[in-house]
């Protein structure tokens, strides 16, 4: 389980495909920290370890994560959101996350205000998935206070910080974004969809 506070920067080293599954190998400064079999968040995608040293680590993703999120996007260079685990005890700052993508969507609008940036997303219309004014949202592991949310698009509003800490100071007009929509949220939709 995550929290959608975003640790740091993992660089994508290498792409290799083996069968179906794709290897990843990251570059990144926790790289020393991390042990095999340990569950990472990388753009909010829950990934085991399965190697690492000093200055890197590889992670295996499967054909279903390929399809189902923007890892089918991923490309030698790009930068990742990384989060580890959360350890019980700790301050618990964003919101529950579980590192499973519900979907994805694609950034429609970019703007600047007042210091800030408002980034629009916009998902499948076909979709079940909700936000609400004021819930929260996971886009890309990072834990995101929805604004205008609307049928099948939302908003969010990124601070100066979170910019330069985050991929979003990549982010464009045109690009795929993984969501992950809150969790509490989801069952009591699933429930009243059901009545």
């Amino acid at each position: 389980m995550f929290t959608g506070i975003i640790e740091a920067f993992a660089k994508v080293n290498d792409l290799k495909r083996e069968g179906d599954n794709l290897i990843i190998k990251f570059e990144c400064a926790l790289a020393k920290e991390l042990k095999i079999d340990q569950s990472i968040s990388h753009n909010g995608v829950c990934l085991t370890v399965v190697s690492c040293d000093e200055k890197s680590y590889s992670v295996i993703a499967i054909k279903e994560t390929i399809d189902k999120t923007n890892f089918s996007c991923l490309r030698a260079g790009d930068l990742v959101n990384i989060e580890r685990a959360i350890k019980f005890g700790d301050r618990f700052d964003g919101h529950i996350v579980q590192g499973h993508v519900d979907e994805t969507a694609k950034c429609i609008a970019a703007k600047t205000h007042d210091g800030s940036w408002i980034y629009t997303f916009k998902y499948d219309k076909k979709s079940e998935n909700i936000t609400i004014e004021k819930g929260s949202i996971t886009v890309n592991g990072i834990s995101l206070t929805v604004i205008n949310s609307e049928e099948n698009q939302f908003s969010v509003a990124i601070i100066p910080y979170t910019y330069e800490n985050t991929n979003f100071k990549e982010m464009e007009i045109g690009k795929i974004v993984n969501l992950e929509f809150d969790v509490v949220g989801k069952y009591i939709h699933k429930l009243y969809l059901k009545h």
